[in-house]
């Protein structure tokens, strides 16, 4: 029997292996028993779903069990971003949501994310007690269905439409008379969530779009609902082939995560954007207060902070932890290197429509492209380069690797380790501002090596002495 366990945004699974209806069935009552132990039964949860396989079949039986359990389930009736999600668990006051997506992992995966009340990710205590509620009751029947009808006869049950609400709090955040300014803008949802809100207004406000990969699809394509460099290149292609199109912007599949393409068809990392929206939003729109980031994200972000003379708050990875301090209204703006962010006075989630509509109004109000921003920042701060490869290891190493980073050497490509840092990982900052990230998968035989530096060179130098480590 499959255990229950969370990872950095919830459950996920694989269909019909352990992501099944009984284990569902298990962990919304684990959930609702988390909820009413709090004291917050009484305000209800969102139910929500994206355009995976059978979400909304789940959906609908999560709302038989909430409303077994005497918990009023609001459920989306259609699939639906996740940042918009969070913004109705905060309009509606609720108790939180439980939201049926795998983000952006391969088509075969469904997952659980709940959000609790605050509207964000739920945090590892919150986690930790859902799991522990959930694998006691694995493999009894320990929980009481309602039928949607009689449920819905009780008010236990209702169909909602967070859309207009989400789409009327963005016209607040984005100038969109600027990006209407623009030129053409090419949108991709990636067969995702992100229909009707990334498109629609862009069209409300006049901007000229062309759009691709716009109907739900559960196989999204074949791919990974990814808007990676990898996994859109029929977008690419796309903004290479015309002219006209002066930006190009992709959503994941539940419309958390960012991709964008410049003018000229290049892929710009999620690095540099954060980084770019960051001094946008300090420089034009005078937004004060601190700036976070994982620590797994670029230090372009630091550079940037040291020039406007503002505070940086590294964080572990997973965007929980960053959504708290927006919660708390602390920071400017945070994000990720694996293409998250939010910004202040917003939702305490990723936000990819949000992230794609403020990069449209930069390039818009700037006049620049993309890449020429980003050579100007540079200009003013240093260049920095980063990127991310996944080491597989063998049973041997795997077995050595926590000895092997306790007696890790004092030297990278001949650059004497200055700093290291024990955020989340083993993060060694050497002599020249070039560093090296090891964070060991919670789940695989697998190491996520991160690295940054100022040049091509210095960066593959960095790169193979931080997988000869691992390796050898």
């Amino acid at each position: 029997m499959h255990r229950i366990a969370f990872g950095t945004s919830g459950w996920r699974g694989i269909l019909c292996e352990d992501f099944t209806f009984e284990n569902v069935k298990v962990v919304t009552q684990a959930i609702a028993d988390h909820v009413t132990s709090i004291g917050e039964k009484e305000k209800g949860i969102i139910v929500a779903y994206d355009t995976r396989f059978m979400g909304e079949r789940f959906a609908k039986e999560t709302a038989r069990v909430l409303a077994g359990a005497g918990i009023k389930a609001y459920v989306c009736k259609r699939d639906t971003p996740t940042p918009v999600v969070s913004h109705e668990i905060l309009r509606r006051k609720a108790a939180g949501a439980i939201n049926f997506t795998a983000s952006h992992n391969p088509p075969e995966y469904n997952g659980i994310k709940f959000s609790p009340s605050w509207a964000g990710p739920a945090l590892p205590e919150t986690t930790k007690d859902i799991e522990r509620r959930a694998n006691e009751m694995l493999g009894e029947v320990c929980y009481r269905e309602v039928a949607l009808d009689e449920a819905a006869r009780a008010g236990l049950v209702e169909e909602i439409d967070p859309r207009e609400t989400y789409l009327a709090d963005i016209e607040t955040k984005v100038d969109f008379t600027a990006i209407a300014s623009l030129g053409t803008i090419a949108v991709n949802v990636l067969y995702g969530t992100a229909r009707g809100y990334l498109d629609e207004p862009l069209m409300k406000h006049g901007a000229k779009i062309k759009t691709l990969n716009m109907h739900p699809d559960p196989y999204f394509g074949g791919f990974p609902p990814e808007p990676s460099e990898k996994y859109i290149q029929d977008f690419i292609g796309l903004v290479k082939s015309d002219p006209a199109v002066k930006l190009g912007i992709a959503t994941d599949g539940d419309a958390d995560r960012f991709g964008i393409v410049d003018a000229d068809g290049s892929f710009i990392e999620p690095n540099y954007i954060i980084a770019l929206l960051f001094d946008y939003l300090v420089r034009v729109r005078k937004m004060t207060g601190a700036v976070a980031r994982s620590v797994a994200t670029s230090h372009l972000i630091d550079a940037v902070a040291k020039k406007h003379g503002i505070e940086v708050i590294e964080t572990p990875v997973g965007f929980k932890y960053v959504g708290e301090l927006i919660s708390q209204d602390r920071i400017i703006i945070g994000g990720e290197e694996s293409a998250g962010l939010s910004i202040k006075g917003h939702v305490p989630e990723k936000d990819g429509i949000l992230a794609c509509f403020l990069v449209a109004e930069m390039v818009a109000r700037e006049g620049l492209s993309v890449k020429a921003l980003l050579e100007r920042l540079y200009g003013e701060v240093g260049r920095f380069l980063t990127k991310r490869e996944n080491i597989t290891l063998s049973p041997v190493l795997e077995a050595g690797y926590a000895d092997k980073q306790r007696q890790a050497p004092a030297e990278f490509a001949g650059l004497k380790v200055k700093d290291m840092v024990t955020v989340d990982g083993s993060k060694f900052i050497l002599e020249d501002g070039s560093w090296l990230l090891f964070r060991k998968s919670g789940t695989e035989p697998v190491v996520r090596l991160y690295g940054e530096a100022s040049s091509e060179e210095k960066l593959a130098a960095v790169m193979a002495a931080g997988k000869a480590f691992i390796l050898g």
